[in-house]
């Protein structure tokens, strides 16, 4: 079987130790095996980075522009071939993975047209005769750690920034889906990027990102992934006073008012609680439902779901994939009886279901009669797992969707003008959806939330500069 290599200083480097990608739709079908660097991979790494990244920072828009172009092109033109790739990895319908894939090039082909509109200001001094200019400056060496729920969007979003604003790369994916990284790197490296600025090293978080957390010329580091790991990065990052950039959790509240559109409702809610499998921090698994309207969404949601296809990702008609691994289903599974146990009903779903072929299948699961206090209401199973909590009105349905440690995203579905503005302007989370699923959002905007969910600046769009680059003041006397 063919081993993928890490890709560190221009060159493929093979390692001592390997790790099996599967297939979660099939568990037999193996797509292939990827090294496993260590902590000496990656120092030289590092030292690449450290070696390429001050020549690199002096490169014209123009050159950074083509590179980055090259790449969103390549992606762009391959979108079925990668996307097929992704679905096989993780277990995303192949609409879904071809879908993320176009996510991607678009992000590499945005991202080029920011390198060109990197800028500066020129600002007249409160002292005669003296003129001053600020600009922005790479910040150096980057550490960019991305998790397997989305294995190509998260890597671009954070890896086409720091290329573009001049910034040397270091790239750990997820150990469970590093094949999608793993073709991002290939076309990188056929892109005319200098040797050094990019570097893949693939493994295991506890080795490969805690050599890259702890190294002193890394300068900052993005990750993507659980609260617990990022409260614990920020930890160490702090210390050496490291710039640090974290998405993390989410547990999303969909609210449902009398006055909404019943079609429209649960298509948002089938879309955000179950879509993807439902392990994307975005997912809405808090469904918070006034009274009005509780019974027919209820009635609604089970018959939608009933009909929902739970099969291979790559067969046509799927609508749910597998979840990524076997542990993740022990834990959607334990997460299903702790709902129980905790006086939750279980309407729909919720079964470990078998297919044609041997994978990781579970039936989306749906709840009633849950209140937000319940642990399965406050803790984020990453899964297609969704608890309908039912409310008053909308005053307790805001006090509800408030009512949490995290604060990615929160939607709403109303006809009323009024409920949805003051929505807007009141739901503690970082994107706020009117009418629409939780997930889903656009590559060309600021993408992050609020309280345990998101630390430092957003990503995406044009504040992705707020991490990359650091603004110098510059004084001058004529």
């Amino acid at each position: 079987m063919t081993q993928y290599n890490n890709y560190i200083n221009g060159e493929w480097i093979a390692s001592p130790h390997a790790s099996k990608n599967i297939n979660p739709s099939d568990i037999t079908d193996i797509v292939g095996e990827y090294a496993q660097a260590d902590a000496s991979q990656v120092n030289d790494a590092v030292a690449a980075a450290k070696a390429a990244q001050p020549l690199w920072g002096q490169s014209t828009p123009q050159q950074r522009f083509d590179i980055l172009d090259f790449v969103g092109t390549e992606i762009l033109t391959r979108k079925e071939e990668l996307g097929r790739l992704l679905s096989r990895e993780e277990g995303k319908t192949l609409s879904e993975g071809i879908g993320e894939v176009t996510r991607a090039g678009n992000i590499f082909k945005f991202f080029a047209g920011e390198a060109l509109r990197v800028g500066g200001e020129h600002i007249s001094s409160v002292r005669p005769g003296i003129e001053i200019d600020t600009m922005r400056e790479p910040l150096g060496i980057v550490g960019l750690i991305t998790p397997w729920n989305f294995p190509m969007a998260i890597p671009a979003w954070k890896i086409a920034p720091a290329l573009a604003f001049g910034n040397a790369v270091l790239h750990k994916p997820a150990e469970l889906a590093p094949a999608c990284s793993w073709a991002l790197a290939e076309i990188i490296s056929r892109s005319g990027l200098p040797k050094g600025v990019f570097n893949l090293v693939m493994g295991k978080g506890s080795i490969v990102g805690n050599a890259i957390v702890n190294h002193r010329d890394v300068a900052g580091v993005s990750f993507t992934g659980s609260v617990e790991v990022g409260r614990t990065l920020a930890a160490t990052l702090a210390k050496r006073l490291a710039r640090v950039q974290l998405e993390m959790g989410g547990k999303n509240p969909l609210v449902v008012l009398d006055d909404t559109d019943l079609t429209v409702a649960v298509n948002a809610a089938v879309n955000g609680a179950f879509f993807s499998t439902g392990q994307r921090c975005t997912a809405s698994s808090r469904l918070v439902v006034t009274d009005g309207i509780h019974d027919r969404f209820v009635q609604a949601m089970i018959e939608r779901m009933s009909k929902l296809k739970v099969d291979d990702a790559l067969a046509p008609g799927t609508d749910i994939g597998p979840v990524i691994d076997e542990a993740q289903l022990e834990k959607d599974l334990a997460y299903i009886d702790l709902a129980k146990k905790e006086g939750g009903k279980l309407v729909q779903g919720g079964e470990r279901v078998k297919r044609g072929k041997n994978g990781w299948y579970l039936s989306p699961a749906l709840f009633t009669e849950t209140t937000n206090t319940m642990r399965f209401n406050c803790e984020e199973a990453f899964g297609p797992l969704a608890g309908i909590i039912r409310v008053k009105d909308y005053d307790e349905a805001l006090a509800v969707t408030n009512d949490t440690e995290l604060g990615l995203c929160a939607g709403v579905c109303t006809t009323s003008l009024k409920h949805a503005v003051h929505f807007k302007r009141n739901a503690q989370a970082g994107m706020v959806m009117v009418n629409l699923p939780t997930a889903g959002v656009d590559y060309h905007v600021p993408f992050g939330g609020r309280k345990g969910s998101s630390y430092g600046t957003r990503e995406q769009g044009a504040y992705a500069k707020e991490f990359y680059t650091v603004v110098k003041t510059c004084y001058v006397f004529s």
